[in-house]
C-alpha cells in the first residue's frame, strides 16, 4: 500500500505558513504528484482557504478549533482529498496560535495512522516581526503574571512582542517542539538581523536546526524540500506544557471572520481598496493600543482575486496577492487576529469597511461575521511521550 506524505507545517498567526505552503505545493505539483491542502481556523471564511483555492489547489478546511482539538475532522477532511484526487502529498496548515502539536497531531497520526501516512520532519517557520521581540525579552516567563490575568492591561513595553507573556508562551512552545526552525522573510531582513535570530534560536532552542528561508521569493526552499524529503525519528518533541497558560494565552486575541458584498456604481481597483482597509484597521487599532498578530483581507469576483496583509502593529501593510483588477463588486473577507476584546475589534472592522467603501461610493450588503476569544484546547488524543 502506497502511503500518503504528511507534511504540516506550524508557525505563529503571520509567520507566513499560507505562502509557503503554496510554494511547497507548486513543487510537487512539478515532479508530477498530486496534492491536497488542509487549512485550518478557529472559525469559517477563512481567507487563506479561499486564496489557496482561487490559485488552483485542492483545499478542505477544518473550522472551529485547531487540528488537535479536530482531529477525527483532519482526517476526514484528507479522506475527502483522498476520494476526489488519490494525492501524493498532504499539506497541512495548524491555526497559528496552536501549539503542542507533535504530542496531539503528529504522534496519533504515526500510532493510530501509520500504514496511511508517512509523516514528514515538523518545521515551524519563526515569525521576525514578533519573534525577535519575543527572544529578546527577559520578561517572557508567564510566572509574571498573577493566576488568572491575561496580561492585556499591561503596559505595551513591558510585553514580549507586544503580546503578553502567556501569548509569547504559545510561540515559544510553538519552537520548542520543532523538528527545524524556519527563519522566514529572509529577503526583508538585514543580515545582521538573521544572524541574531539564529543566535537566539540556537541559544534558547540549542540543537535544533535553522533553516534561513524566503516564503515570498523560494530562498533556502532546496534546503527545506531536503528536509521534509528525510525519514527518521522526527516528530518526537513531547512537550512539557501548561494548558492554562496555553488557553489563557491565546483566550487573549480577539479573533474575527467577516464576509461582506460591497457593491458600487462605478469601477474602482480592488487592489487599492483592500489596502485602504487593512491600513484603514491599522490605523484604527494603533489608536487602542491593541497588538496586531495577523490582518487579512481577500476580494473575490469572477475568476479574480487579491489579498492584502498586516503582520504586526509596527510593520507595513502589503499586497501580498495583487489582482490587478478593476471592479463594481467584490465578496469581501477579512480576518483578524488581535489583541483586544473581540466586540471592539467587531465594531472597527465594521466602521472601517464602511468608511472605505464610502471613499469608493460603494455600499456593503449581506455582512456576516463571527467575533470571539478562542476556547480552551481540548485535544481529541495527547501523547505523553513519543511511541
Amino acid at each position: 500500500m502506497t502511503t500518503i506524505r504528511f507534511i504540516m507545517l506550524g508557525g505563529f498567526l503571520g509567520a507566513g505558513k499560507t505562502t509557503a505552503m503554496a510554494r511547497l505545493a507548486k513543487h510537487y505539483m512539478s515532479q508530477g504528484r498530486r496534492v491536497g491542502i488542509v487549512t485550518n481556523d478557529q472559525a469559517q471564511d477563512l481567507v487563506d482557504t479561499h486564496s489557496l483555492r482561487e490559485q488552483g489547489f485542492s483545499v478542505e478546511e477544518v473550522a472551529g478549533a485547531c487540528f488537535c482539538c479536530k482531529f477525527t475532522d483532519l482526517i476526514d477532511k484528507v479522506g475527502a482529498l483522498e476520494s476526489a484526487q488519490h494525492p501524493d502529498v498532504i499539506l497541512a496548515e495548524p491555526v497559528g496560535s496552536c501549539t503542542d502539536l507533535v504530542a496531539t497531531v503528529v504522534q496519533p497520526l504515526k500510532d493510530l495512522y501509520g500504514k496511511q501516512f508517512s509523516v514528514a520532519p515538523y518545521p515551524v517557520l519563526f515569525k521576525p516581526s514578533h519573534g525577535l521581540k519575543i527572544l529578546r525579552s527577559a520578561g517572557g516567563s508567564p510566572a509574571q503574571l498573577s493566576p488568572g490575568e491575561t496580561g492585556a492591561g499591561e503596559p505595551r513595553a513591558l510585553r514580549a512582542g507586544g503580546f503578553s507573556p502567556k501569548a509569547a508562551y504559545i510561540f515559544r512552545k510553538q519552537l520548542e517542539e520543532a523538528d527545524a526552525v524556519l527563519i522566514n522573510r529572509i529577503d526583508e531582513l538585514a543580515p545582521a538581523q538573521v544572524e541574531e535570530i539564529a543566535g537566539l534560536v540556537n541559544e534558547q532552542f540549542p540543537g535544533v536546526p535553522i533553516l534561513r528561508v524566503s516564503a515570498k521569493t523560494g530562498q533556502g526552499f532546496d534546503a527545506l524540500h531536503e528536509l521534509l524529503n528525510q525519514q527518521g525519528n522526527f516528530g518526537r518533541k513531547v512537550l512539557d506544557i501548561d494548558y492554562d497558560t496555553y488557553a489563557e494565552g491565546e483566550a487573549e486575541l480577539g479573533w474575527l471572520n467577516s464576509s461582506v458584498r460591497v457593491i458600487a456604481e462605478r469601477e474602482f481597483p480592488l487592489d487599492a481598496f483592500l489596502l485602504d482597509v487593512v491600513n484603514g484597521l491599522k490605523q484604527a487599532l494603533r489608536g487602542t493600543g491593541a497588538e496586531v498578530a495577523h490582518l487579512k483581507a481577500i476580494g473575490l469576483w469572477e475568476g479574480f482575486f487579491g489579498v492584502a496583509n498586516l503582520v504586526g502593529s509596527n510593520e507595513d501593510a502589503v499586497l501580498s496577492l495583487p489582482s490587478r483588477f478593476q471592479v463594481k463588486e467584490t465578496d469581501l473577507i477579512v480576518n483578524a487576529r488581535v489583541a483586544i476584546d473581540p466586540a471592539l475589534l467587531q465594531e472597527h472592522v465594521e466602521n472601517v469597511v464602511q468608511s472605505v467603501c464610502a471613499r469608493y461610493e460603494a455600499k456593503a450588503a449581506n455582512a456576516k461575521t463571527q467575533s470571539f476569544r478562542p476556547g480552551r484546547p481540548t485535544p481529541t488524543h495527547r501523547y505523553a511521550a513519543a511511541k
